[in-house]
C-alpha cells in the first residue's frame, strides 16, 4: 500500500495517533486539523489575536516530523513550553512561532508548509477552515432529578469539561468556509481516517462544514473510523462504541451521510461485542477488532498496532475477528 493518498482528520492526541500510524504506511499524507480549540495556550492566543488556534496544528506537525537530527531538533523546540511565572508561561514555542508567522502576514497554509519543511514533515498539515471556529453543544445529565433536561454549552474547552453528557454539537457559524485544499485532499484521497480523539470536539466538527462534510459524503476513498479506547468524561460518558458511530452518522446526515468502509476498535474497549457487530452489519461496514492500546497505557493507541490494523482493513482481511497483535 506504499504511496496511497491518505487524509487523517481530527485534533490533539487522537490525530497524533492516527498520523503516527499512517506515516508507517505512506508518505502521501495530509492532516486536516480542527480549529475550534479555545483552551490552554491556544485559547489565550485566540482571545488576544483572533487567529487560528495553533496547538493542534503544532501537534500534527510534530507527529509528521522526520527522523533526521535537525528535524527532531525543530520538533522538540516546537513542543518546548516556557516555564517561570511570566506572560509566556505555558506557551509552547511552536504556538508562538506559528502565530507570529500569521501575524506577520503569512497565509496559515504557507506558514504550516514552512514549519513542515523545518521539521522534515512526512506529508502536510492543513486547518479544516481558514478561520477559527466555535462550537455549541447540547448536553443533558446535569440534574439527577431531571436527567433529560438539555443545556447548551459553548466553547470547546467548556464542552470537554462539562459535567453532563453531550448529545450533539454544532458550529456557531454554520456557513463557515472549509479550507479548499483540505476539501480537495478528501476528494482525491485513497484513504480517509476519522478518529480517534475527542468525539464531539475533534472528530465530529469536520462533518459540520458544508464543503468538507459534502466531500466526506462523496469521496471515493475508503473511510476508516478509529474508535476511542476509553470514554471521555462528559463528552461520551455512557456511550458504547456503537453509540459513537450513531452520533457520528447523525452529524454527517445533513451533508449526505458517511459511507464507512471499516471500523477499527480495540477488543478490550468493546464491552458489548454483539451490539457493535450488529450495528456494523446494519450500516454495511466491516468491523476490525484487534489490540490497539499501547502496552504501557490502556488510554493511548500504539502507532505500530494501529498501522497494522489500518493495513488489515485496507487489505480486506476477515472482519469481526479478534487478533492478538503484540
Amino acid at each position: 500500500m506504499s504511496g496511497f493518498k491518505a487524509v487523517a482528520l481530527g485534533g490533539g492526541h487522537g490525530l497524533h495517533a492516527s498520523l503516527s500510524a499512517l506515516r508507517v504506511l505512506t508518505n502521501e499524507l495530509t492532516a486536516v486539523v480542527t480549529v475550534a480549540d479555545d483552551g490552554g495556550s491556544s485559547g489565550r492566543i485566540r482571545r488576544e489575536m483572533n487567529v487560528l488556534p495553533p496547538g493542534d496544528l503544532r501537534m500534527a506537525l510534530v507527529a509528521l516530523a522526520g527522523s533526521a537530527p535537525q528535524h527532531q531538533y525543530w520538533a522538540e523546540l516546537l513542543q518546548h513550553r516556557f516555564g517561570g511565572d511570566g506572560v509566556l508561561v505555558g506557551h509552547p514555542v511552536g504556538n508562538l512561532l506559528l502565530t507570529g508567522m500569521i501575524d506577520h502576514g503569512e497565509d496559515p497554509r504557507r506558514a504550516l508548509a514552512v514549519l513542515g519543511e523545518l521539521v522534515g514533515a512526512v506529508g502536510r498539515v492543513l486547518p479544516m477552515s481558514p478561520a477559527p471556529l466555535d462550537l455549541i453543544a447540547e448536553a443533558d445529565r446535569f440534574d439527577p432529578e431531571d436527567p433529560d433536561r438539555v443545556r447548551r454549552v459553548r466553547g470547546q474547552s467548556s464542552i470537554a469539561a462539562t459535567p453532563g453528557r453531550v448529545r450533539s454539537v454544532r458550529l456557531t457559524a454554520p456557513g463557515a468556509p472549509a479550507c479548499a485544499e483540505a476539501v480537495d485532499a478528501v476528494r482525491e484521497a485513497d484513504v480517509v481516517v476519522l478518529g480517534p480523539g475527542s468525539w464531539f470536539t475533534s472528530v465530529i466538527p469536520h462533518l459540520l462544514l458544508r464543503e468538507l462534510g459534502s466531500a466526506l459524503a462523496t469521496t471515493r476513498a475508503r473511510v476508516l473510523v478509529v474508535l476511542n479506547l476509553v470514554p471521555q468524561a462528559g463528552e461520551t460518558d455512557e456511550y458504547s462504541p456503537a453509540d459513537l458511530l450513531r452520533v457520528l452518522l447523525a452529524h454527517a446526515e445533513p451533508f449526505g451521510g458517511l459511507n464507512i468502509h471499516a471500523v477499527l476498535a480495540d477488543h478490550d474497549a468493546v464491552l458489548d461485542r454483539k451490539e457493535l457487530e450488529g450495528f456494523a452489519r446494519a450500516i454495511g461496514t466491516r468491523l476490525v477488532l484487534s489490540r490497539l492500546a499501547a502496552k504501557d497505557s490502556a488510554e493511548r493507541h500504539d502507532p505500530d498496532r494501529l498501522s497494522e490494523a489500518i493495513s488489515r482493513a485496507l487489505d480486506g482481511g476477515d472482519s469481526e475477528r479478534v487478533d492478538a497483535w503484540r
